[in-house]
């Protein structure tokens, strides 16, 4: 298992469960309701993919391919910028950002397709 990525998931599943709250409770009183959506969005999408690293860190146990080293490292980048950008649009308005979001969708895609190639090469035999 790698520790790292495990660690790394457990403080973006505790950041995304604070942001999470604060979007459902703090921001309805500062923010028009399409920028909550926006906001509930980014928070979504750091909740899928810090799931798909703890599945990466636990898929180091049975597979030893650097794919998932990558795969784990785009996620992680696109969580910073997916959900980083559209929480920034959200809270400030920042529409600079909006080029920034789609390259973080792109990690996230090239995260999942580093996962399948990494499967598809692994050499391990399945046990009954």
């Amino acid at each position: 298992m790698r520790k790292g990525w495990l660690l790394l998931a457990s403080l973006s599943g505790f950041l995304a469960v604070a942001l999470g709250a604060f979007g459902a409770h703090g921001l309805k009183h500062i923010a028009a309701p399409k920028m909550i959506e926006i906001f509930n969005l980014g928070v979504e999408y750091q909740f899928y993919h810090t799931f798909a690293i703890i599945a990466v860190a636990f898929a180091g146990h049975w597979m030893k391919s650097r794919l998932l080293d990558w795969a784990a490292w785009c996620f992680a980048g696109g969580i910073l910028l997916f959900s980083g950008s559209l929480y920034l649009y959200a809270l400030l308005g920042t529409k600079w950002t909006g080029p920034i979001t789609p390259m973080g969708g792109g990690l996230f895609l090239i995260g999942w397709l580093l996962i399948a190639v990494a499967v598809w090469r692994d050499k391990v035999v399945e046990q009954n």
